[in-house]
This record gives C-alpha cells, structure tokens and sequence, in this order.
C-alpha cells in the first residue's frame, strides 16, 4: 500500500481538487441554480404588487424580487410554490459564503494577496449569510429582519469587492477579470449609494418602479459577475497546478 507522506505533491493537488470544487464547481451551479429557480417562482406568482392587488401574476417592473418570497402574494392569494422556489434558490447563497471561504487558498503565493483574500472573503461570506437570511425571512412575516437582511447584504460586498480587486490584479489571471470586479464594485457601490437615498416605495408608483427595476438589474449583475469570477478562479487553479511539482 502506498503511503502519501504529509505535504506529498499528491496530497497538494487532491486538496487543490477539493477548492476547485468549492470555488468554481459550487458558485457556478449556485448562479444558474438561482436564474432557473426565480423565474420559476416568477411563472408561479399568483399576483398583486405593493400598489395594486389586482395585478396578474408577476411584474419585472412593479414586484420586487421579495414579493415571490412572500407567504401570500400582494394579492392575498396563497404563495407557496412562488415561496419555495425563490426562498430556496435564495439560501443557497450560503454555499456561495462557504465557497469564499476556500477562494483564498488560490492566492496563497502572494502573501500580501492572500491576506486581503482572507479580508474580502469575510465580507462576502458575511454578505451572502445575509441573502440566505433573506430566504428565511419572507416579508410579510418577518418584516424588520427581512429589510435588515435585504439591506445590508449588498453593503457588506462593497469592501469585500474592493480587496478582490487588488487580489486578482495581482494575481497572474487575465486583467480582463480585475476589469469585471472592477465593474462589479462600481455597479454595487451605485445601488448601495441608491438605497441610502431614494425614497420609499410605498410613497408612489414610479419610485416602486424604479426600485424594483434598478434591483433586478444589480441582481443580474451580482449573478453574471459571481458567474465570471469562476473563470478567474479557474484560471488561478490552473497556474497553481502547473507550479506543482
């Protein structure tokens, strides 16, 4: 029987496997696990918005994407199938928060990149426990967690996208990916700045609507950005193993 001594190339590498998998396998089936569950819930959603209860099914420009979390929809009407897709789809962020937590171990080389790995990782693990917590807490039966939760969740990625950032600038990946992040990071710092700012939605239609419009638009972007930001993950694999012995 073969025996693999501690810190063997082989050991290294099945270690490797084990981010990869966490890194990029988990984020990437989690952003398309998202998209496909959502626009379920949209399909199923009975009806109703904030304003008008008599609305058909779902709006993407008069329901926010809380609305299909809800135990009732705005209508009145039983929620359930809308609720389950979208609040499942939802905590399945916390596998996203459990995949930062292995991203850094990419970055080991740099030392510097590393610990500011380890800095922006602890923002974005926080920040998606915050979007699980949004999946249990449908609006209109937790209301004060559910804002808390919705809320905070995005100004938890700002600084964490700032140090990934420098991370991958000073990685060996494609500037094209510190582009992306780049992008990423203005786009969330935009919509945290918005939220601070606009009013409430329930003061009239057309801040609803320009509230739920702009907070589908983040989403997407949150999702392709989390998406491309595989590849860059990848990539850094890759040079890891080509450094192997």
């Amino acid at each position: 029987m073969e025996i693999v001594k501690k810190d063997s190339p082989a050991q290294s590498l099945l270690g490797m496997d084990y981010r990869y998998f966490w890194s990029v396998t988990i984020m990437r089936f989690v952003s398309l696990f998202f998209l496909l569950c959502v626009a379920i819930a949209m399909y199923f959603y009975p009806g109703g918005n904030i304003h008008d209860p008599n609305q058909l099914g779902y709006s993407f420009t008069h329901n926010f994407l809380s609305d299909l979390g809800g135990y009732s929809a705005r209508s009145g009407d039983q929620n359930f199938l809308s609720s389950f897709f979208f609040n499942m789809a939802v905590f399945c962020f916390s596998a996203v928060g459990v995949s930062f937590l292995f991203v850094p171990k990419l970055f080991i080389g740099d030392q510097l990149g590393h610990r500011l790995a380890i800095a922006g990782s602890c923002f974005f693990v926080i920040g998606m426990v915050f979007f699980a917590g949004v999946g249990l807490t449908p609006y209109d039966l937790f209301t004060d967690l559910h804002i808390f939760f919705a809320s905070n969740a995005f100004r938890l990625l700002v600084p964490g996208a700032f140090l990934y950032v420098i991370v991958i600038y000073r990685s060996a990946v494609q500037n094209s990916f510190t582009l992306i992040t780049i992008a990423y990071l203005v786009s969330v710092t935009g919509y945290v700045i918005y939220q601070l700012t606009s009013g409430s939605a329930l003061d009239s239609e057309i801040e609803m609507v320009n509230q739920a419009s702009i907070q589908k638009v983040i989403v997407l972007i949150s999702i392709v950005s989390t998406y491309s930001l595989t590849y860059a993950f990848s990539a850094q694999f890759e040079a890891i193993q080509k450094k192997a012995p």
